[in-house]
């Protein structure tokens, strides 16, 4: 049943449709701020939210393992250093438990809920060009009318769950992570499948491999990986950490990443021990400094990702001993970086155990769930009692194009990205007015940054944007075609510089069939796409059209 809503003075327009200011698609990390915000403006506002609770990523993700891989202490809202300190993390990278009960805080201390309307799923989203306002319809049948659409859905919360024929006749249990159900699942002596090893497959993998009977792992893609150390925080840590809330609110929006850390080595300065002291050092981090912060040059550079990424290789091929185990967990034909990097605890040695099986399907894919398990190409069927879809999203923008989104003309969203990804940087899109969107393509929210970094700098350009129209007494805002077409130009300029654009992974898209191909995230930098839409606002929004 939806929560309850109260003191929001959302009015009711004469055919019964709920008539808001501004309404908010997600309760997660962006929507809760965009939220705040817009309220202390004194604007009637609601967000609307599929799940039974706010925390959008950390509601859905609570598979076993599922933890941060952003140090808990940056991965914070720097609005309110109050809100800040008033919460204690346990340890570096806290698991999903502890995240979830965090977005709750902040949400009772923001007192956010009353305006917060639950277990509801939004339909579609229609833009009426003779009211300039957007008619809004849940899968209950309620019309909202409001006059500002923000989606703050996030970038991965599209999962691609039907992804194999036959999933229906399975007679065990399927579980995709990012749906994994509220009450405890019992893996003790099952057999178990889990299908993909990237960030998520990692965690869960590592996780569940010594309470299981067998462990099936069907590997597709190898992918490097970074050992994750986590120490507990004491009294003196939480201290040491807060007392540095000023610093990292200074510092955090204008590194490359979002994270408090950023490039300061040069590759061509250093002598070949020197980079390598440089590594190890790094390395020894625990985090993801190594593909974050080491050297910039990796991504552009052939020779210099060859040998970072060697190294990496050199790293796991000491953990993995087994030369079969090497060809089937060690990437050959991308550079490290280039693709999503997993943090892991032990995972490599997970393979060593005597109940685990790595199975490769890159030349022998899967082809089917059956009756008793998955089939091969070859005919292999691997028997199971719980499969586990690792299997990931459609990415940036697989969250919008499953809402029917029409703008003016009746021009539809899920068809115009299915011929050409573009936005305006990240944050509209021409032909969508009052349509304003975070974490999705073209901009560093879509992937490549701390998140919290990037949804806040959005939630807060868009906030700022909406508190201009209503003083200059307007009421309308899109972005031209010709400023959609100089950042769509700029970011694949940009993009296309880098190794990342020549790789196949969900950063292009690649990992959906059909989907057209383009960098997802915009890759030049944290800081400069701050500075970026920062300028917009500074100059009048040139490039937007206001009325």
């Amino acid at each position: 049943m939806a929560a309850s809503v109260t003191n929001n003075h959302a009015g009711k327009a004469t055919d019964g449709a709920t008539r808001l200011d501004a309404m908010i698609i997600g309760a997660g990390v962006a929507g809760l701020y965009q939220l705040h915000m817009l309220r202390n403006q004194g604007l009637t506002v609601r967000a609307y939210d599929n799940a039974a609770g706010v925390g959008g990523t950390w509601y859905w993700n609570r598979y076993p393992g599922a933890k941060f891989d952003s140090e808990a202490y940056i991965y914070q809202y720097y609005f309110s250093e109050e809100l800040f300190k008033d919460w204690s993390w346990s340890e570096k990278f806290p698991a999903q438990p502890e995240i979830e009960r965090w977005l709750n805080y902040v949400a009772d201390r923001l007192d956010l809920r009353r305006d917060i309307q639950f277990e509801t799923t939004i339909e579609a989203a229609h833009y009426d060009e003779a009211t300039r306002r957007w008619t809004v319809r849940t899968g209950a049948g309620e019309v909202i009318d409001t006059q500002y659409l923000i989606t703050c859905c996030g970038m991965l919360s599209a999962p691609l769950t039907e992804v194999f024929p036959g999933q229906d006749s399975f007679k065990g249990r399927i579980f995709h992570t990012s749906r994994w159900p509220r009450e405890p699942i019992d893996l003790s002596g099952k057999r178990v499948g889990v299908v993909g090893i990237g960030a998520t497959g990692i965690q869960v993998i590592q996780t569940i491999a010594d309470t299981v009977g067998h462990l099936d792992v069907f590997i597709r893609t190898p992918q490097y990986t970074l050992p994750m150390k986590s120490p507990a925080y004491g009294p003196d840590e939480v201290q040491a950490y807060k007392e540095r809330f000023e610093d990292l609110r200074q510092t955090l929006p204008h590194t490359f990443t979002g994270f408090e850390y950023d490039f300061q080595y040069t590759w061509a300065d250093l002598s070949p021990a020197e980079r390598r002291a440089v590594l190890e050092d790094i390395y020894a981090d625990g985090s993801l400094k190594l593909w974050l912060a080491s050297f910039g040059e990796m991504f552009f550079d052939e020779a210099v990702s060859q040998e970072v990424s060697e190294f990496v290789r050199e790293k796991m091929r000491a953990r993995l001993k087994d030369p079969r185990l090497c060809d089937l967990l060690i990437p050959s034909d991308y550079g490290f970086g280039t693709h999503r990097v997993p943090l892991e605890r032990n995972y490599l040695e997970v393979y060593h155990r005597p109940n685990v099986t790595a199975v490769s399907v890159k030349d022998n894919p899967i082809v089917a769930v059956v009756p008793e398990g998955l089939r091969l190409a070859d005919g292999t069927v691997h028997p199971l009692d719980v499969i586990i879809l690792a299997t990931g999203f459609d990415a940036g923008t697989g969250a919008l194009t499953r809402i029917d989104i029409r703008g003016k003309g009746g021009r539809s969203l899920k068809e115009d990205w299915g011929r050409d990804i573009r936005t305006t940087m990240g944050l509209q899109i021409h032909g969508y007015p009052n349509l304003f969107t975070t974490a999705v393509p073209l901009a560093p929210s879509a992937a490549l940054c701390n998140m919290t970094t990037c949804l806040q700098q959005q939630t807060e350009w868009i906030s700022a944007c909406i508190a201009h129209l209503r003083q200059q007494g307007k009421t309308v805002m899109e972005p031209t075609a010709e400023a959609e077409e100089a950042w769509v130009r700029h970011h694949d300029e940009t993009a296309g510089a880098t190794l990342i654009a020549k790789t196949n992974s969900w950063y292009l898209g690649s990992n959906v069939p059909g989907k057209p191909r383009r960098v997802l995230s915009y890759t030049g930098g944290v800081g400069t796409y701050r500075r970026k839409c920062d300028e917009v606002a500074a100059g009048g929004y040139p490039g937007f059209v206001i009325q």
